[in-house]
């Protein structure tokens, strides 16, 4: 049985999402022993939001949700890949299918690439 550290960074450990089939990273959010378990067991993404101090079903509000299907720690056990088939085509909050939709350069300025999938402000009332 896989044995993850959680102690280690205060109870909360990094999740990175990336699309099962392309490869593309999604998303980076924070797991907590209970999301950690409730993914296991219900093969939804789920993630301990920060912000809100509760659990997130990734999709549930959105209707996007990320269904699990390979599980990856690393050698440290302090960090999880979650490769998911991503439902309604957008991992963002903001619309876009990927949370790294802003292309930097050199300079520091940047460009935002893709489109989005969806109006946050249609679907969350922001």
């Amino acid at each position: 049985m896989v044995k993850l550290d959680f102690g280690k960074t205060g109870g909360l450990i990094p999740a990175i999402a990336q699309d099962y089939k392309t490869g593309e990273v999604l998303m980076l959010a924070y797991m907590n022993k209970e999301s950690w378990d409730m993914t296991l067991n219900t093969g939804k993404a789920t993630y301990f939001s920060r912000s809100r101090q509760k659990l997130w079903v990734k999709g549930s509000t959105s209707g996007n949700l990320q269904i699990v299907k390979e599980i990856r720690t690393d050698c440290d056990g302090d960090t999880v890949l979650l490769k998911v088939e991503q439902i309604g085509g957008a991992a963002c909050h903001t619309g876009y299918r990927s949370c790294f939709y802003k292309k930097v350069h050199g300079d520091g300025t940047y460009d935002i690439i893709g489109k989005p999938v969806f109006d946050p402000e249609e679907v969350y009332g922001k």
